[in-house]
């Protein structure tokens, strides 16, 4: 399919990003087919470009496999956000482009002329969106921010973990990858506004707050009943048998998430007599006694291998998983049906994967036809192709 005819052609985004939120956001609309350039400092760019792994090629030349996990599809210019004249022409870029996506701190792209107030004089249509720790507004503004700082600020960290048990962060980042759906979201909802004949708006995603969203349940759980969500592992509030089992050789998990799922899994260890137990009649009784129950299945499954109990609960259309690892699932036939894992290209020329834009679409292949930008490899471009004759040809960087 041609580039030309992806959802989101035509659209122009500038894109202030570093590390992961910001990035992140940026990507999604990028293998969308929005023209997402990303503006880089010149001296190093991005803080992520170091980040290893570092694939190298036979002359040594490294490429960070992080940095082009979240920057394929995109292209990159180099200005020096405190050179007027850099500021002047990155005034004429957004005098033309439709979306600018930025994860500074709170104010700092104000001070050097090109806050939303700034952007807005020159580009009334401009959606601008701010991704930051904390917000633009409130008593943390100036607070730092990292994901596991806000994954403990947000309460994520208090039930994830072991009960009792030492505080642990979530695996994946999802203060960041988390702010940059709900950015990637709402700067498309505002989209639908400005093509409706709307004007354009300044969008304020904070990590905190998508955290806090994203936490439905838990928070609902706490306004209905007054109680503190915990941590329970990889046990549910609210389902039993719901958790990880170890089999005799290894750990697999087991979702039974309804009255017929949980008396497949007691038939399938041979304790049909539980169903009949007052403690675990209903779901709710088996959440309350979830401990208890723990302690009659967990001898059982002991007693078989994990491929032995995965196959007898799928044959029964129960939900189970064995817990893989990356390199489990990233091989996982599944996977590779739909296409998760694709070739990609880095500007030193070595070969390597990345994953795909996870959602299928009707009509619409999508795939990865942009390498990662190398640094400030699109100034002239870019230039030449926003900006009409007469207006400023780049910056100096």
């Amino acid at each position: 399919m041609s580039e030309t005819s992806l959802p989101l052609s035509g659209i122009r985004v500038l894109e202030f990003g570093q590390i992961a939120a910001g990035p992140f956001a940026g990507s999604l609309m990028a293998d969308l087919g929005a023209d997402v350039v990303k503006v880089e400092r010149p001296d190093g760019g991005d803080g992520m470009r170091s980040w290893p792994p570092l694939a190298e090629n036979d002359k040594g030349e490294a490429f960070s496999e992080n940095f082009a996990s979240l920057n394929r599809n995109k292209r990159s210019i180099t200005a020096n956000l405190k050179d007027p004249d850099d500021v002047q022409y990155l005034l004429q870029l957004a005098k033309v482009c439709d979306v600018v996506i930025e994860n500074f701190r709170p104010g700092v792209l104000n001070k050097l002329g090109l806050g939303y107030e700034q952007l807005a004089k020159v580009n009334d249509k401009l959606i601008y969106c701010s991704i930051s720790g904390y917000g633009q507004t409130g008593p943390y503004t100036s607070k730092g921010a990292f994901d596991v700082t806000v994954q403990a600020m947000s309460g994520l960290m208090s039930v994830t973990g072991e009960k009792e048990g030492n505080p642990v962060k979530c695996g994946v980042p999802v203060g960041d990858f988390s702010a940059g759906l709900y950015a990637a979201y709402t700067i498309l909802a505002r989209t639908l506004q400005v093509r409706a004949g709307g004007k354009g708006g300044h969008i304020d995603c904070s990590m905190l707050g998508s955290l806090i969203g994203v936490a439905a349940l838990q928070t609902s759980e706490y306004f209905g009943s007054g109680n503190t969500p915990q941590a329970l592992g990889s046990a549910h509030p609210r389902n039993a048998p719901y958790r990880a089992f170890k089999a005799s050789d290894d750990y697999f998990v087991v979702a039974a998430g309804n009255d017929k799922l949980w008396s497949e899994v007691a038939t399938a260890v041979d304790m049909p007599e539980l169903t009949k137990d007052a403690r675990f009649i209903t779901q709710l009784q088996r959440a309350a006694n979830q401990d208890e129950l723990l302690q009659l299945l967990q001898p059982r499954f002991e007693l078989q291998t994990a491929e032995h109990w995965l196959t007898e609960l799928d044959r029964r259309g129960v939900p189970c998983s064995p817990i893989n690892d990356y390199p489990q699932i990233l091989n996982n036939e599944h996977v590779k049906h739909l296409k998760l894992v694709q070739p990609l290209k880095l500007p030193n020329g070595v070969e390597t994967k990345t994953t795909a834009f996870p959602v299928v679409m009707s009509g619409i292949e999508l795939s990865v036809p942009k390498s990662p930008p190398e640094l400030g490899s699109h100034n002239t471009e870019v230039a030449t192709e926003w900006l009409t004759t007469g207006q400023q040809s780049g910056p100096k960087s």
